[in-house]
C-alpha cells in the first residue's frame, strides 16, 4: 500500500494559539504538509485519541552551560538540558551566549558555539548577553550577529559583571532599533540592591531568606519603570523579562497605557513559589529557592495569574538556571555555606514548565488551552523570529507537536532527566504530563523515556521579531 506521509498523527485535538480543531495532521520529511479528516495512509501512524496536541514548547529564556565565575558550574550542558526540555514538551530551546567584560561579543559566540555543537536533543537559538558595549561591538559586532542571526539580546540593570549604565543601555537600544532587534531587559536596580544587601550583612543577617529583602518590589519597579522611560527615549520595543509581582506589573500597564511596546514575560516560580522558600529562619535550605528577582508571596501569584490572562504577558518561560545543591560547584560554593550575596541565582525548570502551567493554568480554568499555547510556544517563536517555522501547528511548520496526557503526575526529582539533584516543586501534583513529544515528526519523549538522540538538535539562525505590540 503507497503512502502519502511519514507520519500521520490520527484524531488530534490540535491546539494553535487561535483555534482549536479535530484533524488528522500529516507529516513528511520532518514538517507538516496537511491538516484534515481522513488523510491518507502514513508509513507510521500515531493515534492521539482525541487528546490536544499543542506545538513543541519554545522556551525563550533558560541557560545552559553558560561561563561562570569559578568554583561555581552550571549544572545543565546541551546534553543534559535539552534532554530535560524534550521530556517535558520543549523542542526548541534559547540560552545565551554572554560576553565577559573585556571581551569580545563574536568571541562569546564562537564559543558558545563549542559548547552546544553535537550536543543537543532539541533545535536551539542562542540570546547574546552584551555587557560591554565598546564602540567595536556597537558599530561592528553586534550588526553583524543580528544579520547573521542573534536577532535578541539580554541586557541586565543589575550583577557587578552584567550591568549596563543607563548610557549604555540607551546605545544598544538604539542598535536594536536601527538593525530590528529584540533587546530583553532584566530590570532591577544595582544600587538599591547593594545598599540593602550591605545594611543586611552588617546587621548579620546573611540567611539565604534574606536575599528577598536585600530585592524587594521597590528595585524592581524602579529599574521597569526605567527601562521603559529608555525604551521610550529610543523608540524602540523591549521585553521585560522574569516579571515577579504587582508593581513591575503596574509599570507595564503604565507603559502599555502611554501607547509603548513594552512585552513583558513571567516564569514559574512566580506562580508556585513565595518568599517562604528562601526559608522562615536562618536554615540554608532556602538556597535552593534564591532567584531573582525572588519569589514574592501569595498576594503576587494572584497578580501574575492575571497579568497571564489578560495579556499583560507575551511569553511564560522557564529561566531554568540549573545549579546543583549539594556539590561546592553549586549552592555551597566552595563546599560552604556563604552568605546570600554569593549564592549562585536561579533554579532549575527547563522541564516542568509546560506541565505546571497546564495543570495549574488550563485544567483549573485559569487560562484558555489557546493562551496557554501562545505564551509558551506562539509568542516567544515571533518575539525571537523563529515563527511561522516554530510555535504553531500549521502547513509548512516543523513537526514540533505534544501530545497530552491529563492524569495526576506527582513531581519527583528523581524522575526528572536535567543534571540537577533537587527540584523547588518536588512533590507538587499535577494534572497533566507529556504523553509523546515529537521533534520534526520524531519522537525524542515516549511518556516513560526519552528517545532522541544527542545532536539530533539543529541551531536555528533567528529572523526579525514578528510580535505585534499590544496597547492597552
Amino acid at each position: 500500500m503507497s503512502t502519502s506521509f511519514d507520519l500521520v498523527i490520527r484524531n488530534a485535538l490540535a491546539v494553535t494559539a487561535a483555534d482549536t480543531q479535530q484533524a488528522d495532521i500529516g507529516i513528511r520529511q520532518g514538517r507538516i504538509v496537511a491538516l484534515g479528516e481522513g488523510l491518507g495512509a502514513g508509513a507510521r501512524e500515531i493515534d492521539a485519541a482525541g487528546r490536544h496536541v499543542t506545538p513543541g514548547g519554545v522556551d525563550g529564556h533558560c541557560h545552559l552551560d553558560q561561563p561562570m565565575p569559578p568554583p561555581v558550574k552550571m549544572a545543565d550542558d546541551f546534553i543534559t538540558g535539552t534532554r530535560s526540555a524534550a521530556c517535558g514538551g520543549t523542542t526548541t530551546v534559547i540560552p545565551f551566549a554572554a560576553q565577559e567584560k573585556g571581551s569580545s561579543l563574536r568571541a562569546a559566540v564562537e564559543d558558545y558555539h563549542r559548547r552546544a555543537d553535537g550536543k543537543a536533543s532539541v533545535d536551539y537559538a542562542f540570546h547574546l548577553i552584551v555587557s560591554d558595549p565598546t564602540p567595536t561591538v556597537l558599530n561592528d559586532e553586534l550588526p553583524a550577529l543580528i544579520d547573521a542571526g542573534y536577532t535578541s539580546f539580554k541586557l541586565y540593570m543589575t550583577y557587578e559583571d552584567l550591568k549596563l549604565d543607563d548610557g549604555q543601555v540607551l546605545d544598544v537600544l538604539d542598535v536594536a532599533r536601527r538593525h530590528g532587534a529584540m533587546a530583553m531587559i532584566h530590570a532591577e536596580n544595582s544600587d538599591c540592591i547593594e545598599w540593602l544587601t550591605r545594611r543586611l550583612e552588617a546587621a548579620g543577617r546573611t540567611a539565604p531568606r534574606w536575599h528577598a529583602h536585600a530585592r524587594p518590589m521597590l528595585v524592581e519597579r524602579e529599574a521597569t519603570h526605567r527601562a521603559i522611560a529608555l525604551s521610550q527615549l529610543v523608540d524602540v520595543p523591549i521585553l521585560i523579562v522574569h516579571v515577579s509581582g504587582r508593581e513591575a506589573v503596574e509599570q507595564i500597564r503604565w507603559g502599555r497605557a502611554h501607547g509603548l511596546s513594552i512585552f513583558a514575560e513571567t516564569c514559574p516560580q512566580y506562580l508556585f513559589l513565595t518568599a517562604e522558600d528562601l526559608g522562615i529562619d536562618n536554615s540554608y535550605m532556602g538556597a535552593r529557592c534564591v532567584c531573582s528577582p525572588p519569589p514574592r508571596d501569595k498576594a503576587n501569584q494572584e497578580v501574575i495569574w492575571d497579568g497571564l490572562r489578560d495579556d499583560l504577558f507575551t511569553v511564560f518561560s522557564s529561566d531554568h538556571a540549573p545549579f546543583r545543591w549539594d556539590t561546592p560547584d553549586g549552592k555551597h560554593p566552595g563546599g560552604k555555606e556563604v552568605p546570600f550575596r554569593h549564592i549562585p541565582n536561579g533554579i532549575p525548570g527547563i522541564e516542568t514548565r509546560l506541565p505546571l502551567l497546564y495543570s495549574e493554568g488550563v485544567l483549573t480554568g485559569r487560562i484558555s488551552i489557546n493562551r496557554y499555547v501562545e505564551l509558551t510556544s506562539t509568542n516567544p517563536a515571533k518575539a525571537y523570529g523563529l515563527h511561522p517555522r516554530k510555535g504553531t501547528i500549521a502547513v509548512g511548520a516543523d513537526a514540533d507537536l505534544v501530545i497530552w496526557d491529563e492524569k495526576e503526575v506527582v513531581i519527583d526529582n528523581d524522575r526528572l532527566h536535567h543534571n540537577v539533584d533537587y527540584t523547588p516543586y518536588e512533590g507538587m501534583k499535577l494534572g497533566a504530563w507529556p504523553a509523546l513529544t515529537l521533534l520534526r515528526g520524531q519522537v525524542v519523549w515516549d511518556g516513560t523515556r526519552f528517545t532522541g538522540a544527542v545532536g539530533q538538535g539543529q541551531f536555528l539562525a533567528c529572523g526579525k521579531p514578528t510580535l505585534v505590540p499590544q496597547r492597552r
